[in-house]
């Protein structure tokens, strides 16, 4: 007992000590912390996210209801410099379970922990070279940090048709005349996504995006995240288009999925717009993918087809933000899913900008509207369903 008295009393000094040590910094909150060496030849900043997610649905046939408690995101982020302010990198790892695959205790997927490892190298004023694992330069909601959403998450044409992320080399490019700007971006990857250890099974995927900012650029590169949080003071819009074809895939969405017998060239289009003034923000997107042949295979089908997605909303001067979205989703065989439609409306507090906030959404999903704007489908496997999510996300 003595011995244990002395342990805790031991324990009890060292912790006030380290408090009455700790350092003052001058880091910021949401900011990340950051350290630059004393020769200025490195400097990384560290910061850490997560998203705590209620998710609840009922299905309007059965009067069902589900629902979950999740940390739908856990994420560490370094990003900086090495050697020469030219040489930047970028590591983020997913670390909670709904993040990175391993879902369910059953299941075998290995875990996808490493996100991005990329360097990125300025070898001319304008111009960048990237080396390493990162999201490929496809549609602008992918693009857009999960942490900087308008909504509690992306929409379902992103979910369905999106690109993500590869390895290989990416050549970007972005050049003024006068207010316009224009920016180019130019990718070869593997072609079967992130963390992919086995020989390349097919051929090469190959992305190209091109972006026209009429008006000039967005304050804080705010072309890249969810809502007006800079109030611009002038009008500002962008326009971007993206191809991508993926060379022999065998896996069902490209970049991952269950893997088929049978190897398809899957085309993908990308269209899209961001537009903000004084508080209001809107952003439009459409997605085309399509297999160069029959997307029905022997043993399963390619996950491929149109959607559309439209979201605008309004950021009042208290930080209080109202906003609604339509997507519509319209598979191009209806083996893998029902043509269907959602429309959301959210609502969002951001107390810290996208570091600190609170969000919540509301979904009806619908068959009967998606038979009117994708007239001629077939009757809807599934049940309409209403959906309540409630999401809080703190990074700092």
């Amino acid at each position: 007992m003595k011995k244990l008295t002395i342990v805790l009393s031991l324990f009890v000094v060292g912790i006030a000590s380290s408090i009455q040590a700790q350092e003052i910094s001058n880091n910021k909150f949401g900011k990340g912390i950051k350290v630059v060496a004393q020769d200025s030849s490195f400097y990384m900043k560290a910061s850490m996210r997560f998203q705590t997610l209620y998710d609840g649905e009922m299905n309007l046939e059965t009067n069902e209801w589900s629902d979950n408690v999740m940390i739908r995101r856990a994420r560490l982020k370094f990003n900086g410099f090495v050697y020469n302010p030219k040489v930047e990198y970028k590591v983020e790892l997913a670390i909670s379970n709904r993040d990175n695959g391993k879902v369910a205790p059953e299941n075998n997927e290995a875990a996808s922990i490493v996100l991005d490892a990329v360097v990125k190298y300025k070898f001319a004023p304008g111009w960048q070279l990237w080396f390493g694992q990162t999201k490929l330069p496809g549609n602008r909601e992918r693009v857009i940090s999960s942490q900087a959403l308008q909504f509690v998450d992306r929409s379902q044409v992103n979910s369905k048709y999106t690109i993500d992320r590869g390895t290989g080399i990416q050549l970007r490019h972005k050049d003024k005349i006068g207010k316009m700007v224009i920016k180019e971006a130019l990718a070869i990857s593997m072609g079967e996504g992130k963390n992919f250890t086995a020989d390349n099974i097919g051929g090469y995927e190959f992305t190209g995006r091109v972006e026209f900012l009429p008006f000039g650029e967005f304050a804080s590169k705010g072309d890249y995240f969810g809502s007006d949080l800079k109030r611009e003071k002038t009008p500002k819009l962008a326009i971007g288009v993206t191809y991508d074809q993926n060379n022999n895939t065998n896996r069902v969405a490209g970049f991952k999925g269950d893997f088929l017998a049978e190897s398809r060239n899957q085309n993908t289009v990308f269209i899209d717009a961001m537009f903000k003034s004084k508080g209001f923000s809107t952003m439009i997107e459409y997605a085309d993918k399509k297999t160069d042949e029959s997307a029905i295979v022997s043993d399963g089908v390619y996950q491929t087809g149109t959607g559309i997605n439209v979201q605008a909303g309004y950021l009042f001067a208290n930080n209080f933000e109202v906003a609604a979205r339509y997507t519509g989703i319209k598979p191009e065989d209806n083996n893998w899913s029902d043509d269907y439609s959602e429309m959301t409306l959210g609502f969002s507090k951001y107390i810290v900008g996208h570091s600190l906030k609170v969000q919540s959404d509301l979904t009806y999903v619908d068959h009967d509207l998606s038979d009117f704007i994708f007239p001629g489908d077939t009757a809807p496997r599934f049940n309409d369903a209403f959906r309540v999510r409630f999401q809080v996300e703190l990074s700092f």
